[in-house]
């Protein structure tokens, strides 16, 4: 009886922890972040062992290979993870043309990519793009736009920092440059000089709500306790623009964002000026996809933008958004269903998804 007892508070312990979910998916995801062993086998694995599932108390979890070895286990004959894992190996590879793309003069083609892989140029392809979650040629599209936002803030002309971040043609640049900035090169290069960024400060229950807009839309919502702290962010983001205090139509804006947070399935109708690399687009469209009142994980959205490999990217992509409530982030939490960090306090992320649950 107490041997039964023991056993049902170790399988409930396993059951509860994180790491079994990963173990029960066959998460290769969750490959080299821990190695779990088997007591009835003498074993240890990777999360994403082939083999049999084993029952949850005669598991144990481990940090590290040379951690479940030490224990007295031995590496399984399946999975081997006591060697580099096939996922590991394909992202050494990956990370590797990454750094190459990053310092070539000019952008490589697929071909030369493959060649220097070892690989075919089909199969280079979608690895590349199952790990990182864009194609060669958009990672290095991706890539310029960050050069170029440095180069425009060290190079004496525009022309000098689009061609010193690897661009063949300023056109090229030029057509993506309102999607990247958010303003035209010149502009950005002086700091936003010359650009008017009107913007508010409303009060709702969940603190103080800046809204801001650029002629091309709403560009910054963002949430705290100190008015004054949230204005002084926007003046670092844009420190030479205009910012202008609202009159009473923009306060309308204001009003509706202030709606959107009391009563979630009012929607919001206003244009948005949505400023990010392609890859942060594509995952926050697919953020403003996910209907109120429903929670998705990071790994969902990247299976749902054909990046499944790309997690980190993702959750990389989500953090960097700067519309709160308008692009929805605090609708994506962890695989087990716990909150994860929210820029905007994780108080405030609970109170949204409760109201929207409500709603």
């Amino acid at each position: 009886m107490k041997g039964d007892a023991a056993n049902a508070s170790r399988a409930a312990a396993v059951s509860a922890d994180p790491r079994w979910a990963s173990v029960v998916s066959r998460d290769a995801d969750a490959d080299g972040r821990f190695f779990y062993s088997v007591r009835t086998t003498g074993v240890y694995c990777r999360p994403s062992c082939p083999s049999r599932r084993a029952r949850p108390e005669n598991v144990a979890f481990f940090a590290t290979a040379a951690e479940a070895e030490r224990a007295g286990f031995r590496a399984c004959r399946r999975c081997r993870p006591d060697r580099i894992s096939p996922s590991a190996s394909r992202a050494a590879l990956i990370a590797e043309l990454c750094r190459y793309i990053e310092t070539a003069a000019r952008p490589p083609t697929l071909s030369q990519l493959a060649r220097r892989a070892g690989i075919s140029s089909w199969h280079l392809h979608r690895t590349f793009k199952s790990v990182t979650g864009l194609t060669p040629r958009a990672y290095a599209a991706a890539h310029r736009a960050r050069r170029v936002q440095q180069e425009l803030l060290h190079s004496e002309t525009v022309t000098d920092a689009i061609y010193g971040a690897g661009y063949g043609s300023s056109g090229r640049f030029y057509e993506e440059a309102g999607q990247v900035l958010g303003m035209t090169p010149g502009r950005y290069r002086s700091g936003g000089a010359d650009t008017e960024i009107r913007f508010a400060i409303g009060q709702s229950s969940l603190g103080s709500i800046l809204v801001a807009r650029s002629p091309r839309g709403v560009c910054s919502i963002m949430m705290g306790d100190d008015p004054h702290q949230l204005a002084r962010e926007l003046q670092d983001r844009f420190p030479k623009a205009r910012l202008i205090g609202a009159d009473a139509d923009f306060e309308q804006w204001v009003a509706k964002v202030v709606g959107l947070v009391e009563q979630p399935k009012l929607g919001l109708d206003l244009p948005l000026d949505v400023q990010g690399t392609a890859f942060q687009r594509r995952v926050w469209q697919a953020l403003r996809r996910i209907p109120p009142g429903r929670t998705v994980s990071y790994s969902d959205i990247a299976r749902r933008i054909g990046a499944p490999k790309s997690v980190r990217a993702v959750a990389q992509a989500v953090a960097s958004n700067k519309l709160a409530v308008a692009i929805p982030c605090h609708r994506v939490v962890h695989r087990d269903g716990t909150l994860s960090g929210y820029r905007w306090g994780v108080e405030r992320k609970q109170a949204l998804l409760e109201r929207e649950a409500a709603a």
